[in-house]
């Protein structure tokens, strides 16, 4: 069951995606956290710079990609809490938007009902304000931005 939404977090992705490849292992790509924002009825505070998203690509089907995202990001609270923010997810890009979605241009314009990017997070802090944090398993329901990835929020009971 979910609760109330968390906040929504919008990170900021310098420099685009890196490439590695395809590996004999997998296709492989690094996004940088170089930024941004997270604002909601529990939590707000800014994203720093020095987090990423290690991900893996490959083909669901004929007509899609899928991907596994896995993440860290530092995330400091309005009140100058540091949290910690660690997160897996999968992505299902369907071939008819995967241009528009892989260009920072154009990301924002294609409808989120086209694709699926959803997320698992975990917390770690040592705010005793923020604790709550340290025992909460969060999902989140994300989009492309022009500037990296958006994701809202929300603690699972």
């Amino acid at each position: 069951m979910l609760r109330d939404h968390l906040c929504t977090v919008d990170f900021h992705v310098g420099g685009g995606i890196i490439p590695i490849g395809a590996t004999p292992f997998c296709d492989r790509r690094i996004g940088y956290i170089t930024g941004g924002k997270f604002d909601g009825p529990r939590l707000s505070g800014e994203v720093l710079p020095g987090g990423g998203n290690w991900s893996v690509g490959g083909r669901l089907d004929e007509t899609s990609s899928v991907g596994t995202l896995d993440a860290r990001a530092i995330l400091r609270t309005h009140d100058g809490a540091m949290i910690y923010m660690n997160y897996f997810g999968r992505s299902v890009i369907p071939d008819d938007v995967r241009r528009e979605f892989a260009d920072p241009a154009l990301a924002s314009q294609v409808e989120r009902s086209r694709y699926y990017l959803r997320i698992a997070a975990v917390f770690e802090t040592a705010s005793v304000d923020h604790a709550w944090l340290n025992g909460t398993l969060v999902v989140g329901v994300g989009e492309r931005t022009d500037l990296g990835a958006r994701h809202r929020l929300y603690a699972v009971r």
